[in-house]
């Protein structure tokens, strides 16, 4: 018997597979045996006509693949090349393929071609601690170069793998490249930024009141709801929030691939958070991900790091919005089926938009709003007030005026981000300020005896609940970091309690 290693995707992260092969009597065929998908039985048919293009000869024998541990679903065509190499060089006694993880698709003539879960499944084995050694498609060798510390070789076709492994050719190894973008450094760790500015708030005219909300929104990572009449610029600034958010880690900047992958596209290895915005008829589970057999990653889950955007918010189902207030809590979503149970990472900035009546006119001086109170009760009704505990920035938006002028740059916003993200991370903190816990809240946030008293009147008045006063002394942190501040004062608390929805 031989082996290899592959890995398969469960969910998210990777299980390590051992692949098996053995040859027996009997008349010649391919067995493929531990609960492989279709994608692999299909295998054999490629892996059989790769081989002969390579000059391989099959044995008048039966060869059995045993892919262990033999209760886990395995899927994908990446276990081709693992098996094929197995095969041929199964009477190779010298070749030990045992430490080595091997992952390709064949194609008919031998060729070797890169699969959209390659590069997620190596990194995720890489944050398990157990790959070192890999041998992959050439052309996935740009991708997986970027996740540190590993050994990689890779093959352009199945013949020069197994001269490789004979030690017939030499193919230079390639060592992971540390990832080289504008950054900052901050106690020894690497964040990563771009300066591009797409799309730009020098483009917004006026809204000084939303855009103060949007700069405490993306330096703290606060949720936020922008409510205006149609035409304010409710959705103009949200989708240049994504552009001014803190600088990544390595690490993050890896998880963004990984979800560019698995979303089916290719990864950009850009320091660009994810901005998802799905539209208000989109089903439950491509919001929050699911299957009945082979759970999907929705929404919530590959805007993670990033921003999840609900234009016309109270048109979403009120199933949807009260299933989202899980993950706006937690920052994670279990996905629970009778056969499995998956738990995907959901922590993203929330930004909604939405009209104050449906017809959109109701907080308008210019124009007459032509809804019923029944209407307009029932428009508000579909957001709860539990859900409105779990937004930490609500911002009326002005009505136009054709004289307003810009007032700032994304350039310019984004360096306040900067400031605010160097001090919290020189502060000591591992979250951005809107994803403190109550203990971090506690060793973090230090409000003067004024501001203290500002917020029990607030509390008092307001009838605020305990998540309501901390999402207060979050938001009131992240103002006083805009303005240098280690000490919150009272006119921080001022000033997030002015962005509380009341």
């Amino acid at each position: 018997m031989k082996s290899s290693r592959c890995a398969t995707l469960n969910g998210l992260e990777a299980v390590e597979v051992n692949v098996e092969v053995n040859f027996i009597r009997g008349v010649p065929k391919i067995n493929i045996v531990g609960l492989a998908s279709s994608a692999i039985q299909e295998s054999k048919e490629r892996i059989k006509s790769a081989l002969i293009s390579s000059g391989f000869r099959f044995p008048p024998q039966i060869i059995t693949i045993n892919l262990s541990p033999s209760d886990i679903k395995k899927s994908g065509s990446h276990f081709d090349l693992s098996i094929a190499l197995l095969v041929a060089l199964f009477r190779d006694d010298e070749v030990d393929l045992s430490d080595w993880y091997i992952f390709g698709e064949l194609g008919l003539d031998g060729a070797i071609k890169d699969t959209k879960v390659i590069f997620p499944t190596i990194l995720s084995l890489k944050k398990q601690g157990v790959i070192r050694k890999v041998l992959v498609p050439k052309e996935s060798l740009d991708k997986i170069e970027k996740i540190p510390d590993l050994e990689i070789y890779g093959v352009e076709t199945l013949g020069e793998a197994i001269d490789f492994l004979r030690g017939i050719v030499s193919i230079p190894k390639r060592e992971s490249k540390r990832v080289e973008l504008n950054s900052i450094q901050i106690g020894g760790i690497s964040y990563f930024y771009s300066n591009r500015f797409e799309l730009d708030f020098k483009d917004v005219k006026g809204q000084k009141f939303a855009l103060r909300g949007a700069l405490i929104s993306a330096s703290g990572m606060h949720n936020i709801i922008f409510e205006g009449s149609p035409g304010s610029g409710k959705s103009m600034i949200a989708k240049r929030l994504r552009y001014i958010l803190p600088p990544v880690t390595e690490q993050e900047l890896l998880n963004i691939a990984k979800f560019e992958a698995l979303d089916g596209n290719e990864p950009t290895f850009q320091p660009l958070r994810p901005f998802r915005s799905p539209h208000h008829t989109a089903s439950r589970g491509s919001i929050f991900g699911g299957g009945t057999r082979n759970p999907k990653i929705g929404e919530v889950s590959l805007a993670d790091s990033g921003i999840l955007f609900f234009d016309e918010l109270p048109h979403f189902s009120k199933q949807i919005l009260e299933a989202l207030r899980e993950p706006l809590q937690d920052y994670k979503i279990l996905v629970s089926r009778v056969q499995n149970k998956i738990e995907y990472p959901a922590n993203f900035l929330f930004v909604g938009a939405m009209n104050p009546c449906p017809c959109g006119y109701l907080m308008s001086q210019k124009h007459s709003c032509r809804c019923s109170d029944g209407e307009i009760q029932r428009y508000k009704n579909t957001l709860s007030e539990p859900f409105w505990d779990r937004i930490d920035i609500y911002v009326p938006m002005s009505e136009t005026n054709i004289n307003d002028q810009p007032t700032t740059s994304s350039q310019e916003m984004f360096n306040s981000v900067l400031k605010a993200f160097r001090m919290q991370m020189e502060r000591g903190q591992k979250n951005l300020n809107g994803r403190l816990s109550d203990i971090e809240i506690e060793e973090f946030i230090k409000i003067d005896d004024r501001g203290l008293e500002i917020l029990k009147m607030a509390s008092n008045s307001f009838g605020l609940s305990f998540r309501g006063i901390n999402k207060i002394k979050k938001v009131a942190r992240t103002i006083a970091d805009l303005e240098g501040s280690e000490i919150v004062n009272e006119r921080h608390i001022k000033e997030a309690i002015s962005f509380r929805k009341r």
